[in-house]
């Protein structure tokens, strides 16, 4: 691992939240803890809920797979100890489903792509231990994030649409 990434926290919790757009398999590995927990892995995929670099990976591929042009603007890191907090615009282009999962790992929602752009602010909240990310807590603006997108207040056409995109992620898990 990059022992400047390791020694700075700020850098190192910056570099967790830019990789989920464009970071490649190994970055993950570099930056995240084998036991490290997403805390806000309950609507994901089951892939995504498993521990260390493998489930964050999986965070990714799932945003990655329904936004097109996924970025990450940061606007303030704050370290304390061993706590990060991040301030950060997320944007893209809505341009596939993006699959909402239930507790049991089943689909739960499912909002097909309406080719829309979205920026919504978040805080990302990282803990480090060994150099490394060990837990992420986030704080999103999801109902601005859907508001953009046109997912609420839904047509009755993108309800319909939604309930044929639900019926065909069901059939593919």
């Amino acid at each position: 691992m990059n022992s400047t990434v390791a020694s700075d926290p700020r850098t190192l919790a910056v570099r967790s939240i830019l990789m989920m757009a464009d970071g490649d398999r190994a970055t993950f590995d570099e930056v995240v803890h084998p036991a490290a927990v997403n805390r806000e892995d309950k609507v994901e995929p089951p892939a995504a809920r498993t521990p260390g670099p493998d489930g964050f990976w999986a965070t990714a591929a799932w945003l990655r797979s329904a936004f097109a042009d996924l970025s990450y603007q940061v606007h303030d890191v704050v370290a304390e100890g061993n706590m990060v907090a991040v301030r950060t615009t997320m944007s893209g282009r809505h341009v596939a489903p993006f699959v909402v999962h239930a507790e049991d790992g089943s689909v739960d929602t499912v909002f097909p792509p309406t080719g829309r752009t979205f920026a919504v602010t978040q805080s990302h909240w990282l803990r480090i231990e060994d150099g490394l990310v060990i837990e992420h807590w986030a704080n999103r603006d999801d109902l601005g994030q859907a508001s953009q997108l046109g997912w609420v207040p839904p047509t009755p056409l993108y309800l319909f649409k939604m309930a044929r995109a639900k019926s065909k992620a069901r059939r593919a898990a």
